[in-house]
């Protein structure tokens, strides 16, 4: 009897470990794909491949939706003010 649960013990121990292995190699592969997406990114825009400089980029993107959305909705002067700050980061 001490047999069988010996070997289900080290069953389920080998199976959860195989399981967190496969999640290690997901999580990391996931990193490195997204971290290569940045540098990437970085690359083509000629902006180093920071945090802060990513941040500002969306930022400026965001800014010009907003003078898009006020474009469309014909107030020139909001268009103005949020392509020239868009523009500007």
């Amino acid at each position: 009897m001490q047999d069988f649960f010996s070997w289900l013990g080290q069953t389920l121990g080998e199976i959860i470990r195989f399981v967190v292995d496969l999640l290690i190699l997901f999580f990391y592969n996931l990193g490195a794909s997204a971290r290569g997406f940045f540098d990437g990114l970085a690359n083509a825009l000629g902006i180093p491949p920071t945090l802060i400089s990513l941040a500002v980029l969306l930022l400026g993107l965001w800014l010009l939706y907003l003078a898009l959305r006020a474009l469309l909705r014909r107030r020139i002067i909001a268009t103005l003010i949020w392509a020239v700050l868009g523009w500007w980061c």
